[in-house]
């Protein structure tokens, strides 16, 4: 399957501390030897604990950030050393979801300047044809076109995702990053914008970097899932392939905290003792170490790679063959059923709010 975005080594240090003359003393490693893939019309989901770094990544990939070093290509291209006018072009095919709609809109402008701006700002469509153009993203999104002339303050939080999401589409992109788009509305209203959104892949063949600490949600959205540590991808590979038979510690962890489906059902948490260690001054050998339940003296001393095996699973971990099966429980059902599910017991939910 031929790639549309790669990205090798790729680092970003933030300068926390200077000396008296400017000299770097200490630096946050937000990003710190990353590599990934992600194919046309798919969806990598981005997963772990808050400051792990997903959200770096995501901007990196979209060059709204500069890297330090390494590589990023967007359909066998590279794109880290576009200029001005590349990186514009570039533009026309990536776009970004923010995860708060009203703070990523502006309040002086109505609905229907915000989705047209991309289109006068790239010149896709002629300013005779905008209006109509614009009504039509609005009603791709599930809008009434009738309301562009109104403010982002008179729409609801998932009105106002779904005008951020007409804004991403008006430059027709191929790829679309979402930086936890639902975390900031309803939880009648997430699974609108989720179902929305596999609905626009669907038809218009997008891929997706999706960003979430949803692990549920991100099981029956993601077509592969990418688990960060401090930096650094530590497990990685199909979605079912990784929620089944996860191999890292962490991502063990973190995939003991989702609730189950079943009130009665039970699954063993795994709590993780110690402190998160600090990005400013991360620990030698595997990162994790200080808080794994199955450390030796080799974590504390070598770094382990991300070796993955024929099925494109991969882990970043010294005793990932050695550890007994992970307790897993989960439905056995398909993405769409699940989803569909999901979707349903939001909708019950929210009745009974109401």
């Amino acid at each position: 399957m031929v790639a549309l975005l790669e990205v090798e080594n790729l680092h970003k240090h933030f300068v926390a501390r200077r000396s008296v003359l400017g000299r770097p003393l200490a630096a946050v490693k937000a990003v710190d030897g990353v590599d990934l893939a992600l194919a046309a019309g798919r969806t990598l989901a981005l997963v772990g604990e808050s400051g792990c770094g997903k959200s770096t990544l995501g901007r990196l990939v979209l060059r709204l950030i500069e890297p330090d070093r390494g590589r990023i290509r967007f359909e066998g291209r590279d794109i880290s050393a576009l200029g001005e006018r590349g990186l514009r072009a570039f533009r026309h095919n990536a776009q970004l979801v923010f995860q708060d709609p009203y703070a990523s809109l502006n309040p002086r402008m109505t609905v229907g300047q915000t989705v047209g701006e991309p289109l006068a700002l790239h010149d896709i469509v002629p300013a005779s044809g905008r209006p109509r153009r614009i009504a039509e993203l609005l009603s791709q999104v599930g809008l009434d076109p009738r309301l562009q002339s109104r403010y982002p303050h008179e729409f609801s939080g998932g009105q106002r995702q779904r005008v951020s999401i007409a804004r991403a589409l008006a430059v027709e992109p191929k790829l679309i990053v979402c930086d936890e788009p639902v975390s900031a509305l309803d939880v009648s209203i997430r699974a609108q914008i989720l179902n929305l959104l596999r609905d626009l892949q669907r038809r218009l063949g997008i891929a997706y970097i999706l960003i979430s600490h949803d692990l549920a949600v991100v099981r029956h959205v993601a077509d592969e899932v990418a688990v960060m540590n401090l930096g650094r991808i530590v497990e990685s590979g199909a979605t079912e392939a990784l929620f089944s038979a996860p191999r890292h510690p962490y991502s063990r962890a973190l995939l003991s905290a989702i609730p189950l489906p079943q009130p009665r059902a039970r699954r063993n948490r795994i709590i993780l003792k110690g402190e998160v260690p600090s990005a400013l001054d991360p620990p030698s050998g595997c990162r994790f170490h200080t808080r794994c339940p199955h450390v030796v003296a080799r974590c504390r001393i070598e770094e382990p790679r991300l070796l993955g095996d024929a099925r494109g699973h991969a882990t970043a971990c010294h005793r990932s063959s050695e550890l007994p099966p992970a307790d897993t429980a989960f439905e056995d059902c398909d993405r769409s059923e699940a989803l569909d599910r999901l979707i349903a017991a939001f909708g019950r939910r929210a009745a009974q709010c109401q």
